[in-house]
């Protein structure tokens, strides 16, 4: 018999949360396109991800807050703009993308994938493209929308989110001005 047991999991992911109004003016937007391919994502889980974990041992989490809570943070708020619509052909998904990342939100992205190299976390190697889903299982062209896509993603704080049952939780969150 193996002394191996396999601790309860969890799917985590740092990210920065999309207000309620916002989450509405995207979703109403969305609707406009009319699209007739692949899954939308529900409005109350649109969010910006700054670095996904993966499957996470529950005994590691409050390690994973710990090493969170010392990153260095930009100091002030952070203004992320979603101007451009993209189709990630390999992901099957259609995205809002920023088509210029603010450099306080790469060097955030950077602190944190520093701060979480100990635990071996599989997609530290990723590049990070700044974009909020909209649709999952997205095979079609990046349709033609009547109104470009400009939304303004303020955030005061990150947090580390739970993925469960295609739902998302917020577990923990950390101010962006210390």
């Amino acid at each position: 018999m193996s002394d191996e047991s396999h601790e309860p999991s969890k799917r985590l992911f740092f990210a920065l949360d999309c207000a309620p109004a916002q989450r509405r003016a995207i979703a109403q937007w969305r609707s406009a396109l009319q699209l007739r391919t692949g899954r939308p994502v529900p409005a109350e889980n649109f969010h910006l991800t700054l670095l996904f974990l993966g499957s996470v041992d529950v005994a590691q989490i409050a390690d994973v807050c710990s090493a969170a809570g010392k990153v260095r943070v930009p100091g002030e708020p952070l203004r992320v703009e979603l101007d451009r619509l993209d189709a990630w052909r390999r992901a099957g998904a259609l995205v809002l993308a920023s088509e210029q990342a603010p450099p306080a939100l790469l060097r955030l992205v950077y602190a944190l994938e520093q701060a979480m190299l100990p635990f071996g976390f599989e997609e530290t190697s990723k590049e990070f493209r700044p974009h909020l889903t909209l649709m999952r299982d997205y095979r079609a062209p990046v349709p033609e929308s009547t109104t470009p896509p400009e939304f303004f993603l303020h955030a005061d704080h990150f947090a580390l989110f739970e993925s469960h049952k295609g739902r998302y939780r917020t577990l923990a969150q950390w101010p962006l001005i210390r």
